[in-house]
């Protein structure tokens, strides 16, 4: 007498849930990274908060409209976009076998006999060589996620979605602050050029000066030399200074997804940007600011699911398997002879030179690898923002003290030129004043750069706003 189907079926279950309660979970992941209670150099009195808008902040019109020119229209946040698409199609495809998979079956098939008797493998015979045949069933198969594995591999594949999600908002803050900095950049050459004209125009009027005195016999060969190479030095400033402006302008235009030809800046002059002060909150908070970061822990997450899957490959797995259907000589009767048949299975690896063992191994180590990533995010994450605050409070201090020399620079050229045209100072004098009167006000625009640029950089540090739950 045949043994019933269903009590061995119970037994083969019963002994999956006996190994499935011996098998552990993975442990804990220990992140190892304490945030200080403080930042270092925070700026004093700040108290604006970052927000999703930080470019605003700016002041600027033309700015906001290249954002949001570089928002819609760059390739490299569509090509992020897509990878977010590849990830949810990913997820879908993991998440898929918790589920029993159903499928649906119409066949029909002519055999026919071309000569002798036949034989065991066919259905025609030397008496009735053509038989025609029609068959419909559906099929369910399933296999018992008992070890959790195919649970992981969908955990997996949805904290890969969300670090594919978060690694967009990184791009995108990328690209956002890129473009502010060249925007900055695009301005401040063009400022630096407009100097480094008036400059020339000046020390060409000085120049015409000391070709007078010349004339007259009352400035030297020397003198007169010493001012046309000064001229000379100026002029060639002025291709180097449009060579970076162009350069700026090109990047730009790059980051905007369009030829530089295309590229339309108005007519904003560098001195209308502003920068406000920022308040960088708590370095506690940075862990759900940054995406990069965010991001990074996904990453870690997944991988931590990858070794459940690879756990589970090393224990043995359980198929379900179930058909309904029907078989007939001939189609009108295909309906009329229904049947069912019912399946299980158990699959154990028992040898495989070490293969899933080495996978799981893979997976540990991959998991080691990432924990130790997410930490060094964590660390440049917070040395980002330290050196953005760093570089605020020296820039603020430089320009102080530049403001100075500027104005003092300023004064002297003027008392110089006054003096020497009047005869009381000699030509050295005015020369020497003339130098440091360009280059004071060269480095004033390239400090008031920095400090943007600064500015720009502890909003990319901070995360622009961006927040996640995790």
């Amino acid at each position: 007498m045949n043994k019933p189907y269903v009590p061995s079926h119970l037994c083969v279950l019963s002994l999956c849930l006996l190994i499935s309660a011996c098998a552990g979970r993975p442990p804990s992941i220990d992140r190892g990274i304490v945030p200080p209670a403080a930042w270092q150099y925070a700026e004093r009195d700040a108290a604006q908060s970052v927000n999703a808008q930080w470019w605003t902040r700016f002041g600027s019109a033309p700015l906001n409209r290249l954002i949001e020119q570089a928002r819609r229209d760059s390739f490299d946040v569509a090509a992020a976009m897509a990878r977010v698409r590849q990830a949810q199609a990913s997820a879908v495809i993991a998440g898929a076998p918790l589920l029993p998979e159903v499928k649906a079956n119409l066949t029909t098939s002519h055999q026919k006999l071309l000569r002798g008797a036949g034989g065991p493998d066919l259905d025609a015979s030397e008496s009735d060589d053509a038989v025609n045949n029609f068959g419909a069933n559906l099929t369910a198969s399933y296999e018992v996620d008992f070890w959790g594995g195919r649970a992981a591999a969908r955990d997996s594949a949805l904290h890969n979605l969300r670090a594919s999600e978060f690694d967009q908002a990184t791009v995108e803050l990328t690209l956002l602050g890129n473009v502010a900095d060249r925007y900055a950049q695009t301005l401040a050459s063009d400022q630096r050029r407009h100097i480094a004209e008036l400059n020339l125009a000046n020390a060409r009027n000085v120049l015409a000066l000391v070709q007078t005195r010349y004339d007259a016999g009352s400035a030297t060969a020397l003198e007169l030399a010493q001012q046309k190479s000064l001229v000379a030095g100026q002029q060639r400033q002025l291709p180097l200074i449009a060579q970076q402006a162009e350069e700026s302008r090109i990047t730009l235009a790059a980051l905007l997804g369009q030829p530089v030809q295309a590229l339309d800046l108005g007519a904003e002059p560098f001195q209308a940007l502003t920068w406000p002060s920022i308040g960088a909150g708590l370095p506690s908070q940075l862990l759900s600011r940054r995406p990069d970061i965010a991001k990074a822990e996904a990453q870690l997450a997944a991988a931590q699911a990858d070794v459940t899957v690879a756990r589970a490959a090393l224990l043995p797995a359980i198929t379900l398997g179930a058909t309904l259907g029907s078989d007939a000589y001939k189609a009108i009767d295909v309906l009329r002879s229904p049947y069912y048949t019912l399946t299980a299975g158990l699959v154990a690896p028992i040898f495989n030179n070490g293969r899933l063992s080495a996978e799981r191994d893979k997976a540990r180590a991959r998991q080691d690898e990432l924990l130790q990533t997410y930490r060094g995010t964590l660390i440049n994450g917070f040395a980002d923002v330290e050196k953005a605050l760093s570089g605020i409070t020296r820039l603020d201090q430089q320009r102080q003290w530049q403001d100075e020399e500027l104005r003092q620079a300023q004064t002297a050229f003027q008392i110089a030129q006054q003096r020497y045209q009047a005869g009381a100072a000699d030509w050295l004098t005015v020369l020497e004043t003339q130098r440091t009167l360009y280059a004071a006000q060269d480095l004033n625009v390239q400090l008031r750069l920095s400090r943007l640029q600064a500015s720009i950089a502890l909003y990319k540090a901070l995360g622009g706003g961006w927040k996640t739950d995790i």
